[in-house]
Order: C-alpha cells, then sequence, then structure tokens
C-alpha cells in the first residue's frame, strides 16, 4: 500500500502521458506491468499524494481509468514535448479550481516514484515562484516537479517561441528548489526511483524490479 503524508494543501496532479511513445511501439500509458497498465501504477501512487489528478494524453487508446480523471491533450498542437502537456495541466487545474497554485507532474513510464515526491516537493518551496523538481544521484529529473500555476502565460509563450523547448531551459529561467531523493534499496541491489521505462527491455526489467518494490512497501 503506497501512502503519503497529509498536507491541507495538497496540488493538483498530472500524468504526463502525451508523448508519442515511438520506441516503445504502442502507447506507454497501456502497455502491461504486473498485470495491469502503467498508468494505473502511477495513478495508484499519485493520487494519494495530490488533491485529485488528471492524465494528459494525445493518444486515442481507451485508458478505463476512474470517470473522476480527467483526460486532455495538449493545448499547444505538434507535439512539441512534455512541457506542453506541464502547460495543459495548469491550464485545466486553474479552469477547475480558483484557489489552486500549483501542479505537480509525474510521467506515466515511471512506476516506482517516492511515495513521499510531492510532500517533499511542497517542503521546499520557499518563494510562491519556485519550481521544485526532483533529483537522484545527482541528475535531475525534470518533469517530476512542482510548477506554480502563475507560469502558465509565460510557459506557452516560450513553448511557441523557443524552438528547442528544453525542459531544463524553462526551469532554469526561474528560481528552482532542488529535492534529492535517494535509492530505493531492495534485496536485489539499489534501484533508482526514477526508472523509466522507454522499450520492451526496460519493460522486462521493471517487471523483475516490482515484486523487489511491493516488498518493501507493504
Amino acid at each position: 500500500m503506497v501512502s503519503a503524508t497529509p498536507s491541507a494543501n495538497l496540488p493538483r496532479g498530472v500524468v504526463l502521458a502525451g508523448g508519442l511513445s515511438s520506441r516503445m511501439g504502442q502507447d506507454k500509458a497501456a502497455v502491461m506491468l504486473g498485470g495491469k497498465p502503467l498508468v494505473h501504477h502511477v495513478i495508484e501512487r499519485l493520487a494519494p499524494q495530490t488533491a485529485g489528478l488528471s492524465v494528459n494524453s494525445n493518444m486515442s487508446t481507451d485508458l478505463d481509468l476512474a470517470p473522476a480523471i480527467a483526460v486532455f491533450g495538449d493545448t499547444v498542437p505538434g507535439h512539441v514535448g512534455p512541457m506542453a502537456g506541464v502547460l495543459s495541466g495548469m491550464r485545466h487545474a486553474a479552469r477547475h479550481s480558483a484557489v489552486v497554485s500549483h501542479v505537480a507532474t509525474v510521467p506515466t513510464d515511471t512506476p516506482f516514484f517516492p511515495p513521499d515526491l510531492v510532500a517533499r516537493l511542497q517542503a521546499a518551496i520557499t518563494q510562491p515562484s519556485e519550481i521544485a523538481v526532483a533529483y537522484s544521484a545527482g541528475v535531475m529529473h525534470p518533469v517530476f516537479a512542482l510548477w506554480p500555476v502563475a507560469l502558465a502565460d509565460e510557459l506557452e509563450h516560450w513553448l511557441l517561441t523557443d524552438d528547442k523547448r528544453r525542459v531544463r531551459g524553462f526551469i532554469e529561467r526561474h528560481p528552482v528548489a532542488k529535492v534529492d531523493f535517494p535509492m530505493i534499496e531492495t534485496v536485489g541491489g539499489p534501484i533508482d526511483p526514477f526508472f523509466n521505462i522507454n522499450t520492451p527491455a526496460d519493460l522486462e526489467t521493471a517487471e523483475r524490479w516490482l515484486p523487489l518494490i511491493e516488498r518493501i512497501e507493504r
């Protein structure tokens, strides 16, 4: 059972599943891991950490999600990258809550991220304009982040005018709170909690690791 410490001001959660999944050969959100779709693993892990969540997807796959989970595509056309999903999440959150200040994003291909991800990102923020970003072993994981919704207009302009659209490039324009997360220590050795599944070989690795992590989190 994955759980998180409750917070009085949880952000909205957004699962980023808007990519083309070209290396996997099919929609990664619908790929089966441990007998259920990958996106379900991510939703179950993120839901206790947020005040409701949604999924950004540009695919036509039937994800078979709970009715309360909205699914929406990018607001900027052309598959311009994960920051388009972040923007869509900001716009969706602002439309559905007058008081929402941040959205927490995670990608759909990373099923082992920490159950205290959002709480630790929130705790690291010291000013409203700050973006909180996850790290492990000194490596930034830029789409595991807490984003101020107030940045939406700036982000949209950046997506429409910046040719490279590097996630780090946008992050580095703002104050950043860096939060380092430890490896998951298992009987089979350490596992990076931000391990992502891009290929069928990665999926095989995740299948081997899943019972090791479930044993720790029971």
